[in-house]
């Protein structure tokens, strides 16, 4: 599982990218590419910066992607069954499948953040976390909300049982806001971004997207890839391409997803990049469900257990 926008933080991939050659390369290569210090970026910050959609996606992209390297470092016969990414995530999740070369999908995620923030300049939204509601609840909300403001808001992420996310224009946002709370559900949080990612507004961006995932070359995966938009497994560059194409305006069906692999017999679960926000969810999906995250050399012994069992 490849994490998405939040988990990023000043200082992740730089114990890896210390004590692992692989991990150091992956961050090494990305820099050369881009030809500006990504690494030091992720290593010193400074927040503001890293936070910055257009920085931060590409950010999450390399060092998640050097977790992996490090892993691959040390168990190289692993091959996982699957793979899945949240938002972002999905994209690192196709290059670790083989979708996307490294090079291919670093330009992909640079392009995607920068048209993401330019959408958020075209059309200025956000986002807000709801907890304790259904997806159908939020829905519901989100319809009123926008049929009384005449301007979009709806769901964005399906995340687990009891946690979804809106995304849409601020003041339809803000009026779906006050309707939770009016319905009872007093922990409806507003989230820190400056772009309503998964929503209507980010159709202003959506041609030029098309453009950039149609001229992105897409090979053969080594394993399926869950998609977000589908929660069903890509096992082709044709599924790559048709799901890359709606990601940016459609649901992120997360629940679902990892509901997908649970049906599916996977009874592991590594989560590969900073943070522990998708073992976080898991475990409001399934708390039988075994986790594991990959962030920081500390992680790696308990998956050389796991993987050597």
């Amino acid at each position: 599982m490849f994490p998405g926008q939040g988990s990023q933080y000043v200082g992740m991939g730089a114990e890896l990218a210390l004590g692992s050659p692989a991990a150091r390369a992956v961050f090494a290569a990305a820099d050369d590419q881009l030809r500006w210090p990504l690494s030091r970026l992720c290593w010193d910050g400074p927040a503001a910066e890293l936070n910055a959609t257009q920085n931060t996606q590409p950010a999450l992209y390399v060092c998640s992607l050097a977790a992996l390297a490090a892993l691959r470092e040390q168990a190289a016969s692993w091959q996982p069954a699957f793979a899945a990414g949240h938002s972002l995530g999905e994209i690192t999740a196709l290059a670790a499948a083989g979708a996307l070369k490294f090079a291919d999908g670093l330009q992909l995620v640079c392009e995607r953040g920068r048209l993401m923030q330019l959408a958020g300049e075209r059309q200025p939204g956000s986002m807000a976390a709801v907890v304790g509601a259904s997806a159908a609840v939020v829905q519901t909300i989100c319809a009123r909300a926008t049929a009384e403001s005449g301007l979009p808001v709806t769901l964005a992420n399906d995340n687990c049982p009891g946690q979804v996310v809106m995304s849409g224009h601020l003041a339809a946002l803000e009026r779906a806001m006050q309707l939770l709370r009016a319905a009872g559900y007093k922990r409806v949080l507003p989230i820190k971004i400056s772009v309503a990612a998964h929503s209507p507004l980010m159709a202003t961006v959506q041609a030029e997207y098309a453009a950039v995932v149609a001229a992105t070359p897409v090979q053969a995966l080594h394993l399926p890839v869950i998609a977000n938009a589908s929660a069903a497994s890509m096992r082709d560059p044709d599924a790559v391409r048709a799901e890359l194409q709606t990601q940016l305006t459609a649901v992120v069906r997360w629940t679902e997803s990892m509901q997908a692999l649970l049906a599916a017999g996977v009874k592991h679960f590594v989560e590969v990049g900073p943070h522990t926000v998708l073992c976080g969810l898991l475990k409001r999906i399934d708390s039988a469900a075994a986790r594991y995250a990959l962030g920081t050399p500390a992680d790696l012994p308990a998956l050389q257990q796991l993987l050597a069992s």
